[in-house]
């Protein structure tokens, strides 16, 4: 079973294989269409898509988050509507990253669902290792996905709030030095980030060929941020609980577990005018 990482050598001998489903997430924020049309254009053979509006968030509220997780019932069938089973292992990639991808890494994780892994490197480590793509859209068998979500693993804004100031929890905010100062705020109307958060940019997980470092350097980098700190005492959370889940992965690979994220993350919490917030010039 992968459950973390798969590069695309080992993929490309299961694309064949009936217990085996690969998902494209690609998604470019900016242009929410844009990953669809790349995967008709070329995609993993048999790869299904999942849009991150329409398949792995729910409805937003204005208050709930710029990308709020979908109902339990909605997810299961969305999981279903992908061709995803039990036990099947599924590989998940988007671009390059892994940002997108590891959004439905957490995903079916929290479900339940521990056969799931992101190709390191996504569709531009697969082509530039000379695998083939293939375009059009991929039919797919329905499955009949089962889960529920595992106790524990996310908190709720309420959540997060009332343990403000405890010196045993540790936030962590994944996303740019510069958002989580308040500084040049593009995508939430609110700047900054929650007082007593420390900052780790989920681009710090990857080389500078987009892959994901040695689990002993993630492990370093990591511990530096940690601090001591139980791992299962650490949330992580972004601006809408989308690269949050990427530094879960990092320390998954990392050999660090039990972490757990606020998927409400900046976009939720700043929505209130209430709840507190810190800045660089705090």
């Amino acid at each position: 079973m992968h459950s973390t990482l798969i590069d695309p050598s080992a993929l490309s001998t299961r694309l064949a294989d009936p217990a085996w489903v690969v998902i494209d997430c690609r998604f470019d924020l900016a242009n929410p269409v844009k990953g669809e049309e790349q995967y008709r254009d070329a995609h993993v053979p048999g790869a299904r898509y999942a849009h991150l509006d329409r398949h792995l968030s729910g409805n937003k509220t204005g208050k709930n988050g710029r990308h709020p997780l979908p109902d339990i019932d909605v997810m299961v069938r969305n999981f279903s509507d992908l061709g995803i089973s039990p036990g099947m292992q599924v590989v998940a990639y988007d671009a390059d990253n892994g940002m997108f991808a590891s959004r439905l890494w957490w995903m079916l994780r929290w479900m339940g669902h521990d056969a799931v892994a992101v190709l390191d490197g996504g569709l531009a480590r697969w082509q530039r290792e000379g695998h083939p793509v293939r375009g059009g859209v991929e039919s797919s068998t329905r499955a009949n996905f089962k889960g529920s979500p595992r106790p524990g693993w996310r908190l709720t804004v309420d959540d997060v709030q009332k343990d403000l100031g405890n010196p045993l929890r540790l936030l962590v905010d994944a996303r740019t030095p510069e958002r989580y100062r308040g500084i040049n705020e593009t995508l939430d109307p609110v700047g900054g980030h929650i007082p007593g958060a420390a900052n780790y940019f989920f681009q710090q997980n990857l080389t500078t060929e987009k892959t994901f470092k040695a689990p002993d350097d993630l492990k370093t980098q990591w511990d530096a941020v940690i601090k001591g700190h139980d791992p299962r005492d650490v949330v992580v959370y972004c601006g809408s609980g989308v690269t949050a889940c990427h530094n879960l992965l990092a320390l998954e690979h990392a050999g660090i577990h039990g972490a757990r994220i606020y998927p409400g993350s900046w976009s939720e919490w700043s929505a209130e005018p209430t709840r507190p917030r810190a800045t660089d010039e705090d």
